[in-house]
């Protein structure tokens, strides 16, 4: 046990020495393998015994309401459920009245012993057969090493083309037209006179300085967010183009132009500017009409215009490219004060508006060259005019499409775990699709930052609304400004101050807001079978999609309604109805507190209410519980099933959705769905930490070759 366990595990040597009538606080060797040998015993007569001494602190084999409260409270304790913790009275008040319905004021043994042998009722029928098929499929799952390293070759090119032809042929592309370019630019330049000079690095430069150019001009492409969000949806591009993997483009762009720079410099430093420099004065004539008079020393080509803009240029990208970096961008380098600044998003974001530095001084020192003249040969400037216009009209129109969209602020609440929710009206002509996301600007907390969220309300509802994690500099400030214009909730009630009838005397700060813009979660609507997984507050885009799915599920109960009353099909305004192609939908939402549950206890009640196809199978974890069978939560699992049969309430997340220990067994998950889905296509839908993106999306690709279900994995990137 770790030391969060410290007090349990003291508890259980309590009770294992009371068992033995040990009194002192030291056991010998012999005793020691006593007690490992009943805490080793997997049988569940012995488990139970160990778990009926610890609760029975007077060893009279009769457990009192007070000794249930006791353990309760230290199982809550050890599992960090503080709401639990505090009910502990109420809760063994409950398990007093189921177990003892005689009021007698204890329950024995025998009454543990028949409320854990209940098992819950079996999930679906045809259990044995599944369990066939789930044996067959496991033996299937089991990898098996192709002897024949040609075909192992072959069949494994095969799959990876099958599962990434799209980024494939892009990277193709591209990689294909940076070699025509650079061996264009060799070419031409190996039949110049400079070539006799410098030989064959100037061509080496030259070829550089042409895949720097494209890739300056195609790295504003991936973040043109409106260009992209409208061929997403406008155009059938999506089904040729990875519009998901925009930004990791971007990225491999940024590092295209780190090499493309590193090799542009050296080759001139190292190479070229040495043969200038030590040419003949017969060889180096050539030359003149390009450079003037033979230099003597390197401050002849550092001191020029070219010079002095290049060195600026390098200055400038190796701050941005270092600040962009995941270390210095997550803050997880820990520098002293008042080096501390250049770490963490915001260093991030100013950083990287030096470009606009760097982008004029590009097209100023490209038309400032050595060896060319012509302006027509000049083609830096040709490279980058579109995509600069394309970028700066994408910047002009979030400023003029933030001011004449206002938003008012409807209501705002801070929720356990440090998570600001913001309601808001929502924008005339304001058209979006559950799982998009929208950028926000708040000028109190900086009037130049924006920072995109996912939204959290349906596009039939009649506001929007984000949750936000208070995680990063931005977002902490932001907190802290709401914080100071709310007031503390009524007592008993968690929150701040949400705007109700007193709305028009809270002063809230200004809101802008930019979007939409499309994600890979709007593609939902493609699949008839769905499985979300949200960690933590990468729930957000998946509640979108459920409150959607919800609010279509109304409409086609209204619709049948109105059928059956009046015989005609009612009309509604959106129509989702008739789009909703959704059959079936596996959400998981894994969290590490209990708290959590707050955020969407509202969407997950009315769930649990309205879903009585049962569309949508909700499937809650809360990772700070010990697993299912562990001893330090054997009482939590033993209070919730009490509850929820009672109540139909679970006593971790407090809503009718019932909550899972520990990790989800993210196999299981897609073997189950893999089995109750034959011949189907599966869309997977990811958002949350990178360190689980690589199982869910491997699982999907295996369970996708070796089975009839395909999964189509998609993750969120922002």
């Amino acid at each position: 046990m770790n030391r969060d366990s410290k007090e349990f595990a003291l508890e259980l040597f309590d009770a294992l020495a009371r068992r033995r009538n040990i009194t002192s606080d030291c056991i010998s060797r012999e005793q020691l393998k006593e007690f490992w040998d009943q805490i080793a015993n997997q049988s569940f007569d012995s488990r139970l015994q160990t778990f009926f001494d610890m609760v029975d602190k007077d060893a009279d084999g009769r457990l009192t309401e007070e000794e249930v409260k006791e353990i309760i409270s230290l199982s809550a304790s050890a599992n960090k459920l503080s709401n639990i913790q505090k009910q502990a009275e109420e809760y063994a008040a409950l398990i007093m009245e189921e177990l003892d319905p005689d009021n007698m004021g204890y329950i024995m043994l025998e009454n543990l012993e028949t409320l854990l042998l209940q098992g819950p009722n079996q999930p679906f029928e045809g259990r044995s057969l599944n369990r066939n098929l789930s044996h067959m499929l496991s033996i299937k799952l089991k990898p098996t090493l192709e002897p024949n390293p040609i075909k192992r070759w072959y069949k494994n090119l095969k799959y990876f083309l099958l599962d990434n032809w799209q980024r494939v042929w892009v990277l193709l592309l591209w990689i294909g037209v940076m070699a025509g370019l650079f061996a264009y630019k060799y070419v031409q330049y190996k039949n110049r006179a400079a070539f006799d000079v410098m030989g064959h690095c100037v061509c080496v430069a030259k070829g550089a300085a042409e895949i720097l150019k494209l890739n300056m001009a195609l790295i504003l492409l991936p973040v043109c967010r409106n260009t992209i969000t409208w061929l997403r949806n406008k155009t059938r591009l999506a089904a040729a183009v990875p519009f998901d993997d925009n930004l990791n483009f971007h990225k491999m762009m940024a590092v295209a132009i780190a090499i493309g720079v590193g090799i542009h410099v050296v080759a001139h430093m190292t190479c070229d500017f040495p043969r200038l420099l030590n040419a003949s004065p017969e060889k180096y004539k050539p030359m003149e009409p390009y450079f003037g008079h033979q230099p003597t020393n390197y401050w002849h080509f550092v001191k020029g215009v070219e010079g002095v803009l290049g060195i600026i240029m390098v200055v400038l990208m190796v701050i941005a490219f270092t600040l962009a970096t995941q270390r210095f961008r997550r803050n997880r380098i820990r520098l002293p004060r008042p080096l501390n600044k250049v770490t963490g998003f915001n260093a991030f974001w100013y950083s990287h508006h030096l470009f606009v530095i760097v982008y004029a001084l590009l097209i100023v020192h490209g038309v400032k060259l050595y060896l060319t003249k012509e302006w027509y040969k000049k083609t830096t400037w040709m490279y980058l005019a579109i995509p600069i216009i394309l970028y700066s009209g994408e910047r002009l129109l979030r400023a003029f499409r933030s001011s004449i969209k206002a938003v008012k602020l409807l209501k705002v609440a801070l929720y356990p775990g440090n998570v600001l929710t913001i309601h808001m009206s929502k924008p005339m002509g304001f058209k979006y699709k559950s799982g998009q996301y929208m950028f926000v600007n708040c000028a109190a907390v900086s009037p130049f930052e924006w920072h995109p969220f996912s939204i959290t309300s349906a596009p039939d509802d009649g506001y929007l609304s984000i949750h936000i994690r208070t995680v990063g500099d931005w977002t902490r400030k932001l907190k802290t400004v709401f914080s100071e214009v709310c007031q503390p909730p009524p007592t008993e009630k968690s929150g701040l101050l949400r705007a109700g009838s007193s709305r028009d005397t809270i002063n809230f700060p200004k809101v802008l807001i930019d979007g939409p813009y499309g994600a890979p979660a709007q593609d939902y609507k493609k699949y008839e079978v769905l499985l979300l997984v949200g960690l933590g507050i990468g729930a957000t885009p998946m509640i979108s999609i459920v409150k959607d799915i919800v609010n279509n599920m109304k409409a086609m109960e209204e619709e049948e309604y109105d059928l059956e009353s009046t015989g005609q099909k009612k009309r509604s305004g959106s129509g989702n109805g008739r789009n909703f192609k959704s059959k079936r939908v596996y959400f998981y939402w894994v969290t590490r507190e209990q708290g959590s549950f707050d955020w969407f206890k509202g969407l997950m009640n009315e769930l649990a209410e309205m879903d009585h196809l049962g569309v949508i199978e909700m499937h809650n974890y809360c990772t700070s519980v010990y697993e299912e069978g562990d001893a330090r939560s054997a009482l939590i699992a033993m209070l919730q099933s009490i509850n929820h049969a009672k109540n139909g309430v679970d006593i971790v997340s407090g809503t009718r959705v019932k909550t899972h220990f520990a990790r989800p067994n993210w196999r299981t998950v897609y073997k189950r769905i893999a089995l109750n889905h034959t011949n189907t296509r599966v869309g997977v839908f990811y958002c949350g930490a990178p360190a689980l993106t690589k199982e869910l999306r491997q699982l999907a690709l295996d369970f996708s070759r070796k089975t009839s279900t395909k999964f189509d994995f998609h993750k969120e990137n922002f």
